[in-house]
């Protein structure tokens, strides 16, 4: 904020001071303005570092837009003027070259374990690999401070500013900076659905939360009760700070089904609108990709056509069938996905993956065994898959599993190289986890650090109580508040070089840049899926024009149809053509191709 625009909504307050320093050196009164607005007069800019607190009934609060809070989440704010950082990014004109992050392949990472470090100024040192790996936009997991030093950041609780551990908010703006310079774009994961249950202090301002919404995190935000219309301002100017404040160029909105709104207008279509007329004047594209448990292509849909508006949103039915696929898992929400169930009675794993490869979701009308109800409804690909995110690793699908283990090592590589083949090599906009690329060894496990023993121990017993279910010992699941699960978690390096990591390594460079520089890849379609199934082998074979991509997941020989006369663009274990491996550039003369185990190619000929 600049001189002069220290100012809070508090509707129902009496009165409101600012509190002045750190520790407090001063209260001054603030002047109501009208609208439950409250002013300072005075000037931050006089004292820096301005450290301030909001005093309300005697107790002090930091600022709901503040975007420092470098005194953990209970301090003060501290006052940052984000028009002070001086910008080399004037000729940026969007990811990939204007075009924008649909069809592209992004990178989530979480900052606090993707460097030993754990800040946004080493993740800068680290840039230059994302770009080695063909990757257009880098997503970064929340950034919004919780209580303690290290955490997924899905409990965050001041949503404007950036947690100090991470380098703080002028962090970010050289983070994003340096990424503008590489070609990168960034993308931000934003969390409005809940905050988080310690060091959340809007109650104390006004109706920020209803009980008329209840999600599982406990109320609903209050889009759409008394005073809603400043909730959904402070919502909406989040959005637009980032963009216009920290050159942002796209947002992942977290679990968007548990924002409840019945207004005429719904919050996420005003958001869209908001943010697309401000890319507009910016000049540069700016994207919205959801998190929807709905499958429902509404999300989708553009606002004018009564959609909400958003860009793209997660597929996380693509992940499931290619993680049962390459695993044979087929617990709890995967029981679908294996075959055999009512969703889909018939043709095993291989043949659901592919009704997903082509039908964008699984549950779109069908039912769904683990919701024990129907779910989703039909999507029309038609052209615009890139308007869903396909993945095989996420925060959630690593870190949510009871050891924070990667599909690498419950799978192998060969198979994860296999599966990550198909959805890269898809019409769908890609994204790769952290460490993924090269097969990391190191799990990403589910980790907190809060100051509250009760909440801590909550937290750690319910993880507990959770995973026993499962049939998991209490002995091998990770305690969230150690040190050590976040120790644990952090990327290895060094291991890039090293044995099948530099062969996985080098399999994703290869296939992004197949992905980037083969014309039939271009089409937001897929042509034709064949697949077999047996108790020993399964594989998928997908056209998309004269590309060919054939996975073997087995552990005996098969033998797949295959073009003659194609060039083999790329090819990893069990890969047998004429009965030699053949290399990238050669051809294979007969329509099949043979498998003696596990393994991938991808050909390029004649149908």
């Amino acid at each position: 904020m600049a001189s002069g625009d220290v100012r809070v909504w508090a509707p129902t307050a009496p009165a409101v001071e600012i509190e002045i320093g750190y520790p407090a050196q001063r209260r001054e009164p603030l002047t109501p303005v009208g609208g439950g607005w409250w002013r300072w007069d005075g000037d931050p800019s006089a004292q820096i570092p301005f450290d301030y607190a909001f005093v309300i009934d005697g107790q002090a609060h930091p600022d709901p837009r503040g975007l420092a809070l470098p005194h953990g989440v209970d301090g003060p704010s501290r006052w940052f003027d984000p028009s002070r950082f001086g910008w080399t990014d004037a000729a940026w004109r969007g990811p990939r070259d204007g075009v924008g992050a649909l069809g592209g392949v992004l990178y989530e990472l979480h900052v606090g374990t993707f460097t030993r470090a754990g800040t946004l100024d080493a993740a800068i040192d680290r840039l230059d690999h994302l770009v080695d790996l063909g990757i257009d936009v880098v997503e970064l997991m929340p950034l919004a401070p919780f209580p303690g030093r290290w955490g997924w950041g899905y409990d965050g609780v001041a949503t404007y500013a950036v947690h100090d551990g991470y380098g703080g908010p002028e962090a970010l703006q050289r983070f994003v900076d340096a990424a503008h310079a590489r070609g990168l774009g960034v993308c931000l994961d934003l969390v409005y659905n809940h905050l988080g249950p310690s060091g959340n202090h809007l109650w104390a301002f006004g109706p920020y939360f209803t009980d008329d919404h209840q999600t599982p995190w406990g109320k609903g935000l209050n889009l759409d009760g008394h005073d809603n219309a400043e909730v959904r301002q402070w919502v909406l100017d989040h959005a637009v700070q980032w963009v216009r404040d920290f050159h942002v160029d796209a947002f992942r909105l977290d679990a968007v089904h548990a924002l409840q709104d019945d207004s005429p207008r719904h919050l996420l279509a005003e958001l869209a609108d908001t943010v697309h007329a401000l890319a507009a004047d910016l000049g540069r594209p700016v994207h919205l990709i959801a998190e929807s448990d709905l499958n429902d292509e509404i999300m989708v849909t553009p606002t004018d056509r009564g959609g909400r508006g958003m860009d793209a949103q997660w597929d996380d039915d693509i992940h499931h069938a290619l993680h049962v696929t390459a695993t044979g898992e087929n617990q709890g929400y995967y029981a679908d996905f294996g075959g055999g169930t009512a969703a889909f009675p018939d043709g095993g794993p291989v043949a659901v993956l592919a009704t997903v490869l082509q039908e964008v979701f699984l549950h779109n009308g069908r039912m769904s065994t683990f919701r024990g109800k129907v779910w989703g409804h039909p999507v029309e690909p038609a052209g615009r898959a890139d308007r869903f995110v396909a993945y095989l690793q996420t925060h959630d699908q690593v870190g949510n599993r009871a050891t924070g283990d990667r599909i690498g090592v419950t799978a192998g590589p060969t198979r994860q190289v296999a599966a990550a083949a198909l959805y890269l090599l898809s019409p769908y906009t890609a994204m790769v986890f952290m460490g993924e690329e090269w097969a990391a060894s190191t799990p990403f496990a589910y980790f907190t650090s809060f100051d509250d023993v009760a909440l801590a121990e909550s937290v750690r017993q319910g993880r507990r109580r959770e995973f026993a279910t499962h049939g998991w010992r209490e002995a091998d699941i990770p305690d969230p508040q150690a040190e050590s699960t976040r120790d644990a978690s952090v990327l290895r390096w060094e291991e890039r070089g090293s044995a099948d990591h530099a062969r996985v390594w080098e399999a994703y460079r290869t296939l992004i840049a197949l992905r980037r520089t083969v014309p039939d890849l271009a089409s937001g379609r897929i042509d034709e899926i064949a697949t077999d199934f047996d108790e020993s082998g399964r594989w998928v074979s997908m056209r998309r024009g004269d590309v060919h991509v054939i996975a073997a997941f087995g552990e005996t020989a098969v033998s797949v149809p295959a073009p003659a006369g194609a060039e083999v663009l790329f090819a990893m274990d069990g890969t047998y053509a004429d009965g030699d491996v053949q290399p990238e550039g050669g051809t294979i003369d007969e329509a099949t191709v043979r498998f003696s185990g596990p393994g991938v190619i991808v050909l390029h000929g004649s149908r």
